[in-house]
């Protein structure tokens, strides 16, 4: 494989950050009468990670797919990244990933020992999760693009869906924020390799314990955080749940260098596209620091998951979050019932 082939300088939007904007995604899926049968747990309504389908009153399979566009350099590792990105959403759901199919997009006038060394990534992925991967589909076209489309199974009972966040509930994040910079970074910049080698580090860690642990814990909603955005995915589970999320800006964790990236401008189109989204639910509270307000709506690719569980059993939660590798882990906020300043579904960031 030549070595003077930069994954990122291929593509024109890198990771999550290439997105659909998901105000135009919503015009889009509107009114159109999607067919779902009585063993549907979870759909389209709610915007959840993922659709969740009974197959008994013992079983229930949790169905996604995510692919995007390079987010490093390096084949094996972008491979690696898009597997883990992919995976999450079964975890989100509090599930157990069990079989995978690979979608490729690559132009194939290129050094195929490129595509090889991309799915070398995304296989050895897979078998960390213990997830089979049984096919895939693939087309030749300009931008390459890879990712997942995962099947997992879950008991009916231990869905952990972004609608029943209870008022009294702690919020937990696993990850820090700043993807969505530090991949622009990268792509445009010459960041720190520690920072470089920091964020292909939470990217590429899957959230597997994080998920496993907040079963456990009996955690009441979970989401991950990916390209929406804190803000985005936040209101999501704020609107499905119909209570309200707040937030200390103070306590969110936050990828090394991604503050300095931010100062230096190496903001992705989605930071723009998110602040549109969730605009009308959002209340900034304190003296706003416009810095850190980038991180808020800045698009996580493999980003961390956000749990809400009740006030006493968070700590214990946390702790072994963070004895299992997510050091960066922390209690970020709390979730209210609606009041006359806040409606149902809004999100409120204290500066």
């Amino acid at each position: 494989m030549s070595n003077k082939v930069r994954l990122t300088q291929m593509v024109t939007s890198a990771g999550c950050a290439a997105k659909i904007f998901p105000y135009i995604l919503n015009d889009a899926l509107k009114d159109i009468k999607w067919y779902q049968d009585e063993n549907v747990m979870v759909g389209f309504s709610g915007n959840d990670d993922a659709g969740v389908y009974r197959l008994s009153d013992e079983l229930a399979l949790i169905q996604t797919t995510d692919f995007f566009t390079p987010v490093v350099d390096d084949p094996y590792t972008y491979g690696m990244i898009a597997a883990a990105n992919s995976l999450s959403d079964v975890y989100a759901m509090g599930g157990n990933p069990i079989n995978a199919l690979n979608i490729v997009a690559f132009p194939q006038k290129e050094d195929l020992s490129i595509l090889k060394e991309i799915l070398a990534g995304g296989a050895d992925k897979a078998r960390e999760a213990k997830c089979s991967i049984v096919g895939g589909h693939s087309v030749d076209i300009a931008n390459i693009l890879y990712g997942l489309a995962v099947t997992g199974t879950a008991h009916p009972n231990n869905i952990k869906g972004n609608d029943s966040a209870k008022a009294g509930d702690v919020l937990i994040l696993t990850k820090g924020l700043g993807t969505g910079v530090l991949n622009n970074s990268v792509k445009y910049a010459n960041p720190e390799q520690s920072d470089i080698n920091g964020l292909i580090a939470s990217m590429s860690r899957l959230n597997r314990n994080a998920s496993e642990l907040m079963v456990k814990y009996g955690a009441s909603a979970c989401t991950d955080v990916t390209g929406f955005g804190l803000a985005g995915h936040s209101m999501q589970m704020a609107k499905a749940s119909k209570v309200v999320l707040n937030f200390n800006i103070s306590n969110l964790p936050v990828l090394q260098g991604a503050m300095k990236a931010i100062r230096e401008k190496q903001l992705t189109r989605g930071d723009k596209s998110n602040r549109i989204y969730t605009q009308d639910f959002v209340t900034n509270k304190g003296t706003v620091d416009t810095e850190k307000d980038h991180l808020l709506y800045d698009p996580q690719t493999s980003g961390g998951l956000l749990i809400s569980i009740e006030e006493i059993k968070a700590e214990k939660l946390l702790a072994e979050i963070r004895d299992g590798g997510d050091e960066i882990a922390g209690i970020v906020g709390f979730v209210t019932e609606s009041n006359n300043d806040c409606k149902s579904g809004s999100i409120v960031f204290n500066f």
